[in-house]
């Protein structure tokens, strides 16, 4: 009953030590991250692809088409491409930025992965050893057993055994 008892309190007492990393990991950004994060986010989609495409297209057809004789960028746009060079000027380190988050985000996931393997080796290692525990005492309580049975039971208790516990 005692042993009923301890094992109950030691099950209580046993916390998980799962952790999500994106959680923890996301408690610790400052908002330019949180933003270098959303830019990336939304210059690697097709919406900003397509939206950025249409904008470009617009452009050109309201300087060349709509606006011919009095554009205010005409054909070579000179004006738009100052304004997609600067874009990219600064949309590349804000998308390596996020990038190198990712990258470390990855490498505290595995760190945490690598955590929980050790904790799970060691918990197989202590249940492995409970069981050869169990196991030798078995064996004790089997082999004190056998000399109380009659010699007519012997046999046939010797082969209900499991082949380890025959000698």
């Amino acid at each position: 009953m005692n042993t009923t008892i301890r094992f109950f309190a030691k099950q209580l007492r046993r916390v998980t030590a799962s952790r999500d990393p994106n959680e923890l990991f996301a408690e610790r950004l400052t908002f330019g991250e949180r933003l270098a994060d959303r830019v990336a986010t939304i210059g690697g989609s097709w919406s900003f692809i397509m939206g950025f495409g249409a904008f470009l297209a617009a452009w050109t057809v309201i300087n060349t088409v709509v606006l011919a004789a009095r554009a205010f960028d005409p054909f070579p746009f000179i004006f738009l491409n100052l304004m997609l060079s600067m874009l990219a000027a600064l949309q590349a380190p804000i998308i390596m930025m996020s990038q190198n988050r990712q990258a470390a985000k990855d490498r505290f996931e595995a760190r945490l992965d690598y955590e929980t393997n050790l904790r799970s080796e060691a918990e197989i290692a202590g249940l492995h050893a409970k069981i050869d525990a169990l196991t030798g005492q078995i064996d004790r309580l089997v082999a004190l057993q056998l000399p109380a049975l009659d010699d007519e039971d012997a046999p046939v208790m010797a082969q209900r055994m499991p082949p380890a516990w025959r000698e």
